[in-house]
C-alpha cells in the first residue's frame, strides 16, 4: 500500500484551504470493530456505533483486510441481491472479480475501483479469481455503501469500472501528501467515479509529520478513517490510529495531520476522506436492502424470491483486464 503512486508529488496539482477557511470540529472518533464478509474473508466495520446523522448519505463501510492469504484461503463473496443504493469497491491490494446479472463485470486490481448502482436491484458476486486462489496472496480493499433518493432507487441499474490510472492526483503545497480523488472534486479537480448522489471520496497518503488542510464544502459531511499508520485530526489534535473512523462537525476545511513516527511496516498515514451531500430523508435497511418504507423493503424481498432481480448468469462472460493508464 499504496497501489497508485508517484515518484515527485510535487509535479503535481497542489490544493490547500483558503486563509479564511473554517476548521472542522471533530465530533467523534470512534474504533471499527472486527468481524467477517461472505465465504470469511476478515473485515473492519468502520461505520460501527455512528449516528446515521452523521452518516448521510453513506450506510456502511468495511475495510477488506489486510490480509496475507496462505494457497487455498482467499474468499469472497457468494451471489446475492441489491436494491436500492450504490456499492462501491476499491482495492489496494490484491485483485477482485465482478459479475452480475444486468452484464456488469470485470477484474479490478491495484488501486482499481468498481461502482455498482444497484439501483432498482440486481445480483452479483465478487470473489478472487481462482489463480489467486491457487496461489494465495495479499488482499486489501475497501467497500463503501452509498444511498440513493428516493427518486433514483428504481432507477436502471449501472456499473463503472475504474482504472487506477484515471484517478485524479493532487498533493499539497509542500509535497507532503499524495492525494487520489476517486469521485467527487476537491478544489476544482474531478475523480473519474460517476455519482447521483454528490459526493468526494479520496484516498490521502500522508508522510510522517506532514499535515494536510484540504477545502471542503459546507453543505457536505465530513467523515475520515484511517487504513494504516497514526496521526491526529482536527485544530484540537485528537490523536487517531488504524481502524478508527473520525465524524468531523460543519466548516470548510477539514485538517488531519501524519504522526513523525509510524510503525515500521506502515511507513505513512494512510486515510480515506468521505464528504456528501445528505439526502435526510426516512431509511429502512434490512440485509441487502437500502429503501425508505418497510413495505418497500418487503416488496424487494418479494421481488427477489420470485426471481425479479434477475437470474445468475448461466455463462462467466469476465475477461481479465490489467490496470490501463
Amino acid at each position: 500500500m499504496p497501489a497508485v503512486t508517484v515518484e515527485n508529488p510535487l509535479t503535481l496539482p497542489r490544493v490547500t484551504a483558503s486563509a479564511d477557511a473554517v476548521s472542522r470540529p471533530v465530533l467523534t472518533v470512534t474504533t471499527a470493530p472486527s468481524g467477517f464478509e461472505g465465504e470469511g474473508f476478515p473485515v473492519r466495520r468502520a461505520f460501527a456505533g455512528i449516528n446515521y446523522r452523521h452518516l448521510d448519505p453513506f450506510i456502511m463501510m468495511d475495510q477488506m483486510g489486510e490480509v496475507e492469504y496462505a494457497p487455498g484461503e482467499p474468499k469472497g463473496t457468494p451471489w446475492h441481491p441489491h436494491r436500492g443504493f450504490e456499492t462501491v469497491t476499491y482495492i489496494i491490494d490484491g485483485i477482485f472479480d465482478h459479475q452480475d446479472s444486468n452484464g456488469g463485470g470485470g477484474t479490478i486490481t491495484n488501486g482499481d475501483t468498481q461502482w455498482m448502482t444497484a439501483g432498482s436491484g440486481l445480483l452479483h458476486i465478487e470473489a478472487p479469481p481462482e489463480h489467486l486462489v491457487m496461489s494465495g496472496g495479499l488482499f486489501h480493499g475497501l467497500q463503501l455503501w452509498v444511498n440513493l433518493p428516493a427518486k433514483d432507487k428504481m432507477m436502471a441499474p449501472r456499473y463503472q469500472d475504474i482504472r487506477g490510472g484515471s484517478v485524479q492526483l493532487l498533493t499539497t503545497p509542500d509535497g507532503g501528501a499524495l492525494l487520489r480523488v476517486i469521485a467527487g472534486e476537491l478544489d476544482g479537480h474531478a475523480g473519474p467515479g460517476i455519482t447521483h448522489t454528490p459526493i468526494t471520496m479520496i484516498h490521502a497518503t500522508v508522510a510522517p509529520g506532514a499535515e494536510i488542510t484540504l477545502p471542503w464544502r459546507e453543505d457536505f459531511n465530513g467523515l475520515a478513517y484511517v487504513l494504516a499508520g497514526r496521526g491526529s485530526v482536527g485544530a484540537e489534535r485528537r490523536p487517531v490510529r488504524t481502524g478508527q473512523t473520525v465524524v468531523f462537525g460543519s466548516g470548510s476545511a477539514l485538517t488531519v495531520r501524519a504522526d513523525e513516527k509510524q510503525d515500521s511496516h506502515t511507513p505513512d498515514l494512510e486515510v480515506v476522506l468521505l464528504g456528501g451531500q445528505p439526502i435526510r430523508e426516512p431509511m429502512a435497511h434490512y440485509g441487502p436492502f437500502v429503501m425508505n418504507t418497510k413495505d418497500q423493503l418487503m416488496q424487494a424481498f418479494e421481488d427477489f424470491q420470485k426471481g425479479r432481480l434477475g437470474t445468475v448468469p448461466a455463462v462467466h462472460g469476465m475477461t481479465e483486464k490489467g490496470p490501463q493508464g
